[in-house]
């Protein structure tokens, strides 16, 4: 068993989606262990998205490669990118407030991922959470100079997720149980 973290951004809670989002997860046999409501401080958010040079160097390049597919002009070094999705990304998270929780479950992470789709909502596959719930695009967020409206944000696997999870979370807040459905999904 390993765990994910999962945000409900703001724009999942303007539009009143917390329980659907939830659900989802649930439905698919992922077990929440913890779970709040918060007004995200920038410090923190600046701890969930780091400056680290791997990170930005990664957001920056897959935004570059889009940009020049799409025949756009980069002028933005990779870093320079990367520094610009973080910041918006700070801002979106700061906002109002967002819903936190910690699944556990079989491969937590990539299931979770499968069922928030793919990070730009257009193309994610339309019974996913961000595929049924969202329809924002990169180039709408960089016209509106502002990070993508995609409803969740998902750990990418396992080990990034116990880095979120830490950020997020103390370790008293996490619960330890068992659901009545364990035996039949993994026993």
């Amino acid at each position: 068993m390993d765990r994910a973290l999962v945000l409900i951004k703001p724009d999942g809670i303007e539009r009143a989606l917390v329980g659907k989002v939830i659900t989802k997860f649930e439905d698919a046999g992922l077990k929440i262990t913890a779970i709040k409501m918060v007004k995200a401080k920038k410090e923190t958010v600046e701890k969930h998205y780091t400056d680290d040079k791997e990170w930005l160097m990664s957001v920056g390049t897959k935004a570059k490669q889009s940009a020049i597919e799409k025949g756009q002009k980069v002028t933005e070094t990779e870093i320079e990118i990367g520094m610009r999705v973080r910041n918006a990304l700070v801002s979106e998270l700061t906002r109002m407030p967002i819903v936190a929780f910690v699944l556990e479950g079989n491969a937590a992470a990539d299931v979770a991922r499968k069922i928030g789709g793919a990070t730009e909502p257009r193309k994610a596959d339309p019974s996913s959470i961000r595929g049924q719930y969202a329809s924002d695009s990169y180039a709408l967020a960089d016209i509106k100079k502002r990070s993508v409206r995609n409803i969740v944000h998902i750990s990418e696997n396992a080990q990034i997720a116990e880095k979120e999870i830490k950020v997020w979370f103390g370790s008293s807040e996490i619960c330890s149980y068992k659901r009545a459905d364990e035996d039949a999904m993994y026993g």
